[in-house]
């Protein structure tokens, strides 16, 4: 084992595979722990090992379903809390409820601040987490947060792809500072993709502005459900002449809607991350594991080193 004998990783249910791949980066074997459910729903939480003094890393994402993702993990760190764990730090490789982070029309919450205090309640140390979808929430919690980015991983996987007639584009407003620094890194012109939400899960897209014409579309978003936005925008850049069109999303959570959208075919290729464990059979989408990533911020904050290197990208 790389680490000292008082890392203890543990995983809820919704993203085991990573949290497996993350120990076997790591060279050492994934706790030992029961999470599961009475017939009723409630969670339940048992560690059989000893963790008292330990530094305790607890690996859940909290998507679909997102309420008892959550709750499990609020478990988990009471439970560890319990066990007198040394520091209870919990890794989120997807921050749910982040698309609700300010008043934006009367009398509605703000989740993610919500969670944020939840966590911290239970008895959270630290938090590490991937992709926000707004950076701010950062400022939310009252603990240290390391707010890791996917994109050395993506722009990896795009080494050796010719980028001389590519554009990048962003399916909207938000989402113009990402877009732009993988427009810079990858030396490419920079679009946008104007759209109008007609629902709660419908998007139509009405405008563009950027060099499309027998051009290779490069779209960039941090998250995507119903592939709405997406495939919106992926159909009109192809009515308006690009030679091929492709997305890179940090995290995929795609329900039933957004896989039937992508089978439509106007989108080529979606490159994501595992942050979510999702089948991804029969669907254009190439996953990139973020368990090296995620393994060494671990590592890192075990022994108090710094992470900033994680966020230099190398080769371009």
């Amino acid at each position: 084992m790389r680490n000292g004998t008082n890392l203890k990783i543990f995983s809820g249910n919704s993203n085991l595979p990573l949290a497996k791949e993350i120990c076997a980066y790591l060279d050492m074997e994934i706790g030992d722990a029961l999470v599961t459910s009475f017939p009723d729903s409630e969670s339940f939480v048992r560690y059989n090992e000893n963790i008292r003094g330990m530094d305790v890393y607890l690996l859940q994402s909290t998507n679909s379903p997102a309420n008892h993702n959550i709750m499990e993990l609020l478990i988990m760190i009471d439970a560890a809390r319990r066990a007198s764990a040394a520091r209870i730090s919990v890794v989120i490789p997807f921050f749910g409820y982040a698309r609700q982070d300010r008043k934006d029309q009367p009398r509605v919450p703000i989740t993610s601040k919500l969670i944020a205090n939840l966590l911290v309640a239970a008895g959270a140390n630290r938090v590490l987490t991937m992709d926000l979808h707004a950076q701010q929430i950062q400022g939310f919690f009252d603990i240290p947060v390391d707010h890791l980015y996917a994109s050395p991983v993506f722009f990896d996987y795009m080494r050796n792809r010719n980028t001389e007639n590519m554009t990048i584009f962003t399916p909207d407003v938000g989402g113009m500072k990402m877009a732009s620094a993988y427009a810079e890194v990858l030396g490419c012109p920079l679009g946008f993709v104007a759209k109008r939400r007609t629902g709660a899960s419908t998007v139509e897209a009405t405008n563009l502005v950027g060099e499309v014409e027998g051009r290779e579309i490069l779209i960039i978003d941090d998250m995507t459900e119903t592939a709405g936005t997406l495939t919106a925008a992926a159909k009109l850049l192809k009515e308006r002449g690009a030679k091929r069109v492709s997305a890179v999303i940090s995290h995929c959570v795609l329900n039933e809607t957004g896989k039937e959208r992508l089978q439509q075919g106007h989108l080529d290729e979606l490159v994501t991350t595992n942050s979510v464990n999702m089948q991804v059979d029969n669907l254009p989408i190439t996953q990139l594991s973020v368990a090296p990533l995620l393994g060494e911020a671990i590592q890192r904050t075990h022994t108090d080193s710094s992470i900033s290197s994680l966020f230099e990208v190398k080769g371009f």
